[in-house]
């Protein structure tokens, strides 16, 4: 049988395999541009996980290491693969309900995950993970096998995963033209070989390198004394989790309390826990009252009066463009934009972004980045623009784990993003403005220049690594060696007729002698009627955004 400690120790090796081959699964990623994508992100998603579950105890119950893996991998999830990968083990704890589990229980459970991250996936795309996942849990459903014997069901569901993956290719001709299999496909086969090792011998796979993990710019764990510049109202900033009991009342009973006894007051209800952030001058009744719906944890008291002088500078420069404010929301509109570079960073700011969370290519935050973002917005409504197409899942994830209403507007690049920015209308309601800032985001065009970070073979193009690749709306347009020439023909391709605005973001790898050169060339090349301006962005792997509205 499943046993806790066996499920538990299974999840550690599953984390442990995807680290030591995430670089492999990265390789497999089809489009040569510069990223870290799917074995990196699979790898630090079931990595938040493996801390969570470490500090179970080996008599806990198999549903309890169920319920804290998926709980800790919806908030760590990062990019696309990483949100499927979470919604895979939410589902499939919801099959894990009670001390142990048998072999039926886990094809059951699996089937679970899978129809979880359908459901989530709006136009699941065959020949990927969710392929791989589906496959497996239909076979493992018709399998007749003793229910003691949970490894040969996985062994089972391990074969069935890797027999699937090997077809990949065939279901998309992308693939099949590289010569390489699903790289989401082959991050879940790598964590379903790690758990089968535990299930069959007991024996947990060794790490090699835990995934370096992206420090928040909003972390837990900051201290609340050098948040705000105005006066302290109540004295101690009280934090803590409620490991919910089954007959809890609703978590809103709980925060209208702690309303009454302070203020700056965060009550986020998830299915198994309650998260809670006050300021009072009465920490203990605000314990005594949570005791009320469950058992406490990870509880911080701070008395913020006394370190406010001190600590006030030593926040702000750890948290460098972050302006802490209190956490109010009586404000109707806030948002949260992701972004790397101080120049693109600053540029959301000055259009009223409240918080930048750092990420973008090669730096995917994860679900719990911008929940704390969002949490940190003081307004009843927040915007979040994720700026990427492989943060989007991300982001959407935080819908239901905050009191704000969250509207995630669906941008893939920096452009729509700023494009967004430049619509919003105070005078609209929230819905009118979702409707207004996709619609003009949608109607800008975007160029990217980067390089191609291997040699590739793709969509009929020899390219080497190291060529510049001109990406017009997330496509490949063309390749190049000269950036001056790539981006005056990038541009060109972009514009239409009633164009009237161009602007050029500047990567951090592109010199000033560089930028004027680019500058001085589409100033003499764009139509007399278009603006041009230009922005040291400072963003990492694109050498030139282009903008064109």
């Amino acid at each position: 049988m499943l046993t806790g400690k066996i499920l538990r120790d299974a999840f550690v090796s599953g984390a442990n395999n995807i680290a030591n081959n995430k670089q492999a699964v990265d390789a497999l990623n089809v489009f040569p541009v510069p990223d870290g994508d799917t074995g990196t992100n699979m790898s630090m998603t079931i990595a938040a996980a493996k801390r969570e579950v470490e500090r179970l105890d080996d008599s806990v119950a198999a549903s309890e290491v169920a319920k804290v893996a998926a709980s800790a991998l919806l908030r760590g999830a990062r990019g696309n693969s990483g949100v499927i990968l979470s919604l895979l083990f939410r589902g499939f704890a919801k099959g894990i309900t009670g001390r142990s589990a048998g072999a039926a229980d886990l094809a059951k459970a699996l089937d679970m995950g899978v129809k979880s991250a359908y459901k989530a996936v709006m136009k699941p795309t065959e020949g990927t993970i969710l392929t791989v996942a589906r496959v497996a849990a239909e076979k493992a459903g018709e399998l007749q096998c003793d229910e003691e014997d949970i490894a040969s069901m996985w062994q089972f569901i391990t074969n069935t995963a890797r027999e699937t993956l090997a077809q990949t290719p065939e279901m998309l001709p992308v693939l099949k033209k590289a010569g390489v299999v699903d790289a989401g496909g082959q991050g879940l086969v790598c964590i379903f070989e790690g758990m089968l090792q535990v299930f069959e011998g007991g024996e947990i796979i060794a790490g090699q390198d835990a995934p370096a993990v992206q420090e928040s710019e909003f972390p837990d764990d900051r201290n609340a004394a050098g948040e705000f510049e105005t006066e302290i109202t109540f004295g101690y900033c009280t934090e803590f989790i409620v490991v919910k009991k089954e007959d809890a009342q609703e978590a809103m009973t709980l925060r209208a309390y702690l309303e009454s006894i302070g203020d700056s007051v965060v009550v986020v209800d998830d299915e198994e826990i309650i998260k809670c952030h006050v300021h009072t001058d009465n920490p203990g009744n605000a314990l005594q009252k949570a005791l009320e719906y469950g058992a406490l944890t990870k509880m911080k008291i701070e008395n913020m009066r006394e370190q406010h002088a001190e600590q006030q500078k030593a926040v702000r420069a750890k948290k460098q463009n972050f302006k802490a404010v209190p956490i109010d929301p009586d404000i109707p509109f806030g948002f949260v934009a992701v972004a790397a570079g101080e120049g693109v960073k600053q540029l959301f700011l000055d259009l009223g972004v409240n918080n930048v969370v750092s990420g973008g290519q090669t730096m995917n935050p994860s679900t719990d980045d911008i929940l704390n973002a969002i949490n940190a917005t003081p307004a009843r409504t927040v915007f979040v623009l994720p700026n990427n197409k492989n943060i989007i899942m991300a982001a959407e994830q935080t819908i239901n784990l905050t009191d704000r209403e969250v509207k995630v507007l669906p941008t893939r690049t920096i452009p729509q993003g700023l494009t967004a920015m430049l619509n919003f209308d105070p005078e609209m309601n929230a819905v009118e403005n979702e409707i207004a800032m996709n619609k003009a985001a949608e109607n800008v065009g975007t160029g990217q220049i980067t390089f191609a970070a291997r040699d590739s073979d793709y969509e009929g193009r020899n390219i080497k690594a190291g060529e510049l690749l001109a990406l017009e709306n997330g496509k490949l347009s063309f390749t190049d060696i000269d950036l001056t020439h790539a981006t005056l023909k990038l541009t060109k391709s972009l514009l239409k007729r009633d164009s009237a605005f161009v602007t050029l973001i500047l990567g951090e790898d592109v010199s000033d002698e560089d930028g004027a050169k680019l500058e001085a060339a589409l100033g003499e090349k764009l139509p007399s009627d278009v603006e041009l301006s230009v922005v040291k962005g400072g963003q990492p792997v694109y050498y030139c955004i282009i903008s064109v509205e």
